[in-house]
Formats: structure tokens, sequence, C-alpha cells
């Protein structure tokens, strides 16, 4: 794992954050993007041994500007994090917002087809390399009250499969995790909303996602971070389109 190159879109803070450390602990290269700044200034404060960037990746623009500067300073990549993504709006569909739907889908699916094709490009010629997908156990199921998140979700497996079809042949493979309710103040914000949305207390929302799990437990961001460091060791090299849940054993959304 030394001598790899580890490129993370959202890796300022959360799951990224935790991807990005624990390679960093293992000696890779890593170059991370984030939309917050203020995230960024402080990885960048605490690691000047990695690349750090503000770039959203809804912008085509921003995400050519990051990835340029990793080419040129890594000249390639050996795994990709396509990791960025937003909850999106709570509600029945009747009450969404068009623009909410958009942008829901621009973050976590446009965003994923710009790293995405990044990767191809740079792998391509290499002959190997790792692209992982954030997806999520929403990937999985029909989600109420959550359905352009779910949507965007369920799109992440479809293009995860279809890149693992096209560049299998060229030694590249690809997976999507997905993960079931990583303890964080991303997970507290959905929680308000789902809440908010179904009428319910925030305990209550709380307890229907450790319900849902059979195993009745959060997960980690570092449980994330150490099913990609194994997708990235030799154990994980004939591992390609594979959805990944990292999640306790998701039983239903519903709950």
């Amino acid at each position: 794992m030394t001598a790899q190159r580890i490129v993370i879109s959202a890796g300022a803070a959360g799951i990224g954050r935790a991807v990005a450390e624990a390679f960093l602990a293992a000696g890779a290269q890593v170059a991370i993007c984030d939309i917050d700044a203020a995230a960024v200034a402080q990885f960048r404060s605490v690691r000047p041994d990695a690349i750090a960037h503000v770039a959203d990746v809804t912008s085509e623009a921003q995400m050519n500007g990051f990835l340029d500067t990793v080419q040129a300073d890594f000249g390639g990549a050996d795994v990709v994090f396509a990791n960025a993504g937003t909850g999106g709006p709570a509600g029945l569909i009747e009450n969404l917002a068009f623009a909410d739907w958009q942008a829901c889908l621009a973050a976590n699916l446009s965003g994923a087809f710009l790293m995405c094709r990044w990767a191809a490009q740079v792998m391509r010629p290499q002959g190997t390399g790792l692209i992982v997908l954030s997806s999520s156990t929403a990937g999985q199921f029909g989600y109420p009250h959550r359905s352009p998140y779910a949507c965007a979700k369920w799109g992440v497996i479809g293009l995860m499969k279809t890149l693992a079809m096209e560049l299998g042949p060229a030694g590249i493979r690809v997976n999507a995790i997905c993960p079931g309710s990583v303890q964080g103040p991303r997970m507290e914000r959905v929680i308000a909303k789902e809440a908010a949305a179904k009428g319910v207390s925030l305990d209550q929302a709380r307890a229907a996602h450790v319900n849902s799990v059979s195993m009745k437990t959060w997960i980690d961001a570092e449980d994330i971070a150490a099913m990609i460091q194994f997708l990235a060791t030799p154990a994980g090299a004939k591992i390609s389109g594979q959805a990944l849940a990292i999640d306790g054993h998701t039983e239903s959304l519903t709950r």
C-alpha cells in the first residue's frame, strides 16, 4: 500500500476523511477535495503531506482543476473513491421542489460520473486500478420520504455495474460501498429532516435507524475505511462489480 496513489472526493470530513487518514497512516500518497473550505484548511493544516483542494463535485471546471493537479503531481491514480454526496430533501414526492431533486442527483450521481471519467482516463493506460463509488443501503431498498436520495444511490449502483463491465478487460476493478447509518454530524442532519417529514421526534427517528438493522448498531466511518483498504490489497484483487454493504445487515428502511 505504500506506493499507492489515492484520490478522494469529499475527503476533508466524515467517511472521506477516515479513508484518507487510513491510507496516509499506511504510507500512501493521498489527494482530497471537498466543498467545505474550512474543513479543507483544517485537513491541510494537519496533513501537509497530502493534496487538499476546495472543489464542488457538481462543477466540471472545479473538478478538472483539482484532478489536473493530481495528475501533474501523482502521474495517475491507483485508488479513486467517489465519495461526495448529499442527503437531499425529505418529504413526500408531491411536496418536493424540482431544484432540490436536481441538486441531490447532481451531487450524488453527476459528481461520481466526473470522478469515474477521470479515473478511467488515467487507469486504462496503466492497466490497473480500483474505483470505489459511495452508494448507500438506500441504493438497495425503497426509501419513503427520501426518493431523490434513493434514486441517486440506485443510480450509483447502475454506474458501478456498468463501469465494472467496461473497465474490467483493462484490469480495472469497480465496486460500490453501501454504508448503513454512519454516526456523525451528517447523520444527525438527516435524522432531523426525516423527523420533520414524518412528524416524529428525533429520538424516534434515531431509533428507527437502529431498529432496522439486524445487529442493532450504528456504523463508524472507520468501518468503511477498513473495507476500502481491504479492496486495495492483493486479497481484494478479484472483487469487482459488487455493491458491498457495511451496515450490520439492513432489514428495511421503512421502520
